[in-house]
């Protein structure tokens, strides 16, 4: 059961993986760029580098984690 917006903290480890945009968007780093990254194509290394979006389905369970974002 979600918390009173009163008493409602932020998840910090939440609040490290993903930001907000202005336009309501919610962004994420991209997995798989940690490691073994001499046996992955330039093209691909640097697509991981960029912010990816958040899935819609996904969305209202991290905003609740986020009640200040």
């Amino acid at each position: 059961m979600p918390r009173s917006v009163a008493r409602r903290k932020t998840k910090k480890s939440a609040a490290k993986r993903f930001k907000l945009t202005a336009s309501g968007k919610m962004l994420r780093r991209k997995p798989g760029l940690r490691h073994l990254a001499s046996s992955k194509s330039s093209k691909r290394k640097r697509k991981l580098g960029k912010a990816g979006q958040v899935h819609e389905t996904m969305i209202d369970r991290i905003k609740e984690c986020l009640p200040f974002a």
